[in-house]
């Protein structure tokens, strides 16, 4: 397996739908942010009718023996909700200090303003075999437990100005695993992931609380041990049917890595090719939908100073994005304004 190649199409994968342009939070468009491979919990699901899923599922084929072994990571975004608070009465005790929460504030110029980060999450299922399983399916149940954090900010003179609050919630849910001898030397691998966390419903609940328990941009990176995946989306024809019967929910197995290699899967909730790569010319993620990088590189370059400022504060991601754009050389933009990958001949008309 190719690491750098598998991690580097992970990751772009992970933080699609993350921030989309204007890039700022003030922007309609970022309202309705993840798109794409969000588990919500079962609960909110089920008042939604189901059209928010709280499973994704992947099915896929591997060709293998007894000795076949499979292990697996799923990674998702785990939301923050950030929010913004102001003392009540002058202190320079963070941890004891009574606070009321505001929708914005202002120190020496800077602003702070309510907003939902990210952080990364893995959960790892360790090496299983393929032809045990298809005897006996296993669960992996996994918890995040909630978490509370207080920073303190201060003005230049290193007086107590107010507080960022960040909130994990708990997250709950289970990854069934199970197999099943196709033919000889073929298995199908099912994998399915389910969130279980609990949440309050009430009477409703809006889609920015259920995110706080999603996994958000949910993907599963599998990878094989004495054994071949088999392209779902070019199988040979003897797999043909059996390719054809998989049953993939919110998601699309594909080969990754080196091209010729089958070591490895990536099932994505974005539709890809085997093999699927990051353009060379691209000089870092943008994490907009269906990205062209040329354009909304020039839109970010063609921001008012004001908008800058709200981009570059309201995202360590997004304020990365910025500072990368402002200093990218005049080679960088010339390689986006187009490629030539090939050429290939043209077959003369026939009269």
């Amino acid at each position: 397996m190719n690491a750098e190649l598998v991690d580097g199409i992970a990751k772009a994968v992970l933080y699609e739908g993350y921030m989309l342009y204007p890039y700022r939070p003030s922007a309609i468009k970022n309202r309705q942010r993840f798109n794409f491979g969000v588990v919500y919990p079962r609960a909110y699901s089920e008042l939604q009718g189901g059209t928010d899923a709280c499973t994704m599922q992947t099915e896929c084929l591997v060709s293998g023996s007894d000795q076949t072994q499979c292990s697996l990571r799923v990674r998702f975004l785990r939301l923050i909700e950030r929010s913004i608070a102001r003392p009540c009465q002058p202190s320079n005790d963070p941890s004891a200090q009574p606070h009321e929460v505001v929708g914005r504030l202002e120190v020496d110029g800077k602003t702070y303003q309510p907003w939902q980060e990210a952080a990364e999450e893995t959960v790892e299922v360790t090496e299983f075999n393929l032809s045990a399983l298809a005897a006996q399916s296993m669960q992996w149940p996994f918890r995040m437990s909630a978490k509370h954090d207080t920073e303190p900010v201060r003005d230049n003179r290193g007086a107590l100005a107010g507080f960022i609050l960040r909130d994990k919630r708990t997250i709950a849910g289970a990854i069934d695993l199970s197999a099943a001898w196709l033919e000889q030397g073929l298995f199908r691998l099912t994998v399915r992931i389910s969130n279980d966390s609990r949440i309050e419903t009430g009477q409703g609940i809006a889609r920015e609380r259920a995110l706080e328990q999603a996994l958000v941009s949910a993907h599963t990176i599998l990878q094989l041990c004495e054994g071949e995946f088999v392209s779902l989306i070019d199988p040979p024809d003897a797999y043909a049917g059996h390719a054809r019967a998989c049953h993939n929910v919110g998601t699309w197995p594909v080969l990754v890595g080196t091209e010729g290699q089958r070591d490895t899967m990536l099932s994505s909730p974005i539709i890809l090719y085997d093999y699927p790569r990051v353009a060379p010319e691209s000089p870092g993620d943008l994490f907009d939908a269906a990205e062209i990088d040329e354009i909304l590189s020039l839109r970010i370059m063609a921001m008012t100073e004001e908008e800058k400022r709200e981009m570059r504060e309201s995202d360590e991601c997004v304020r990365r994005i910025l500072e990368r754009t402002e200093t990218l050389p005049e080679e960088h933009w010339m390689k986006l304004h187009g490629a030539l990958r090939g050429l290939r001949p043209v077959k003369e008309e026939t009269p």
